[in-house]
């Protein structure tokens, strides 16, 4: 198979297991606000892995037409702007795994065999969080850069007390000779993950007016990161 084989999920075939009851979904948020409710993202890895530029997928029948529509619109858009596309699984070992679970949450990096993705129907089917899981193909959040200390201030004692802190926690990230990206699909709003609903991190002072974690897609940034991967 290779990016000639697009992913169709409106093809059953895709399909995984049974069909449920539909959910609700509302308006598209960004992707920091996405965060302080849903996100769960579980990072093993300290690196950014390399991808395969055509990646299998499955996806569970749990989703409604309109949630496909959704994450098909995710799908499309990476084929359309970057050097990653997906196509139907068949035989092979490795792929990405889409499921409703509880939560948005994905590995960093390819992992080997069934790799979930959740996307939950209720809280996470939007755009942003359907591109915000690129975890799956290798980024960590932007906010663990291992240059992020010369763009941003971060506030540990207004984080949430215990599993949350691992989210801001800088690792030994590859930039691909990008800049830091305050609108990054991967940069957390202001007030993530806050315990007294004061800022968990900043910009440094040369740019506090600069907003962030407001993405619903893609950066430039982050498109040329795929694309150099």
């Amino acid at each position: 198979m290779s990016c000639h084989d697009l992913a169709d999920l409106t093809d059953p075939m895709f399909f995984l297991t049974e069909n449920v009851v539909e959910e609700d979904t509302s308006t598209e948020l960004s992707v920091g606000e996405l965060l302080t409710r849903a996100d769960r993202d579980l990072t093993p890895e300290a690196d950014e892995r390399t991808l395969t530029p055509a990646l299998p997928l499955g996806l569970w029948q749990k989703y409604t037409s309109r949630e496909i529509a959704i994450i098909q619109r995710g799908l499309d858009c990476f084929a359309e702007t970057t050097c990653v596309c997906f196509f139907q699984r068949q035989n092979e070992r490795d792929y990405l795994s889409i499921e409703s679970r509880s939560g948005c949450y994905s590995y960093v990096g390819r992992q080997g065999n069934a790799q979930t993705v959740s996307l939950a129907g209720q809280g996470c089917l939007y755009h942003s969080t359907v591109q915000h899981e690129l975890h799956a193909l290798g980024f960590n959040h932007e906010q663990t850069r291992s240059d992020r200390d010369n763009h941003i201030h971060v506030y540990w004692e207004n984080i949430i007390d215990g599993r949350y802190h691992y989210n801001f926690d800088k690792i030994a990230t590859l930039n691909q000779g990008t800049p830091y990206d305050y609108d990054s699909v991967m940069q957390y709003e202001r007030y993530a993950f806050s315990k007294n609903n004061r800022p968990t991190m900043e910009p440094f002072p040369d740019n506090n007016n600069v907003s962030f974690g407001e993405a619903t897609q893609m950066s430039k940034n982050n498109i040329d990161r795929l694309n150099r991967l």
